[in-house]
């Protein structure tokens, strides 16, 4: 338990998921008022507040900013983690990639981004600012021929020069805007990941700190920091936690 996000109040997206949970549970370590947000239920640490909303849908995302407003009294933190792999749908190298797999993967991984923070950054701008923390991945910088889902790769692209544009936009109004980029992390989205031979076999030259996949709490702990005073000077960055992936 440290006191690092003692008073702060923070939305969390994707709450259900492997890194989404793993930041509710860090954030609420740190001190902060937590609200988690997933579509499906969850069942977070005690004294956090679960809120199941669609959060591709405005009317679902205006609700649980006013609901965290509420709840908290501001609204300092909002970290979107919600996110999918689209290649159940189709999504894949740009020739083979479906219309559906692109749709569903564009409006899961930066529809939702656009919308929590058009609905958010004005109740940061009564909190006197905050921090936005985005969720973004590796292959929204590089290119891997065996990652080749290019929906997904363009949704995370989207999402950081989303919140470089946004950081430039909300910097006056001491509106903190940056992205984690995680590389391969052990979650359930990563099933497929974990159990590709290839990919196992690649893992010490992908992510050579430890050649292995990285844990929720690594990218949690990335963006306890990004939501604490302790980057109050810190605004448009990419804050890669993939174990060396794009150090090259």
């Amino acid at each position: 338990m440290s006191d690092r996000l003692t008073g702060k109040v923070a939305l969390v997206t994707g709450a259900a998921g492997g890194i989404g949970g793993a930041a509710v549970s860090a954030f609420a370590s740190a001190g902060a008022r937590v609200i988690a947000v997933d579509r499906e239920p969850c069942e977070p640490p005690a004294g956090v507040l679960a809120l199941q909303a669609d959060v591709t849908q405005a009317a679902d995302v205006a609700r649980v900013v006013g609901e965290a407003e509420r709840a908290g009294g501001r609204l300092d933190v909002l970290f979107n983690v919600v996110g999918a792999s689209g290649r159940s749908r189709g999504d894949g190298p740009v020739e083979d990639c479906t219309e559906e797999g692109w749709d569903f993967v564009l409006d899961v991984n930066l529809r939702s981004v656009f919308l929590c923070c058009k609905y958010a950054v004005p109740a940061l701008r009564r909190a006197g600012g905050g921090s936005i923390i985005n969720l973004g991945s590796v292959l929204g910088s590089v290119g891997h021929a065996h990652f080749d889902t290019h929906a997904y790769a363009a949704s995370k692209g989207a999402v950081l020069a989303l919140s470089r544009a946004m950081a430039v936009r909300y910097a006056a109004e001491r509106i903190r805007v940056n992205v984690v980029a995680p590389g391969l992390i052990r979650t359930p989205m990563s099933r497929r990941a974990q159990a590709d031979a290839a990919i196992l076999e690649m893992l010490p030259d992908l992510q050579p700190l430890t050649g292995d996949f990285g844990e929720p709490d690594d990218v949690a702990a990335a963006a306890v920091y990004l939501a604490s005073d302790e980057s109050r000077f810190v605004t448009g960055i990419v804050l890669p936690v993939d174990g060396g992936w794009t150090a090259r």
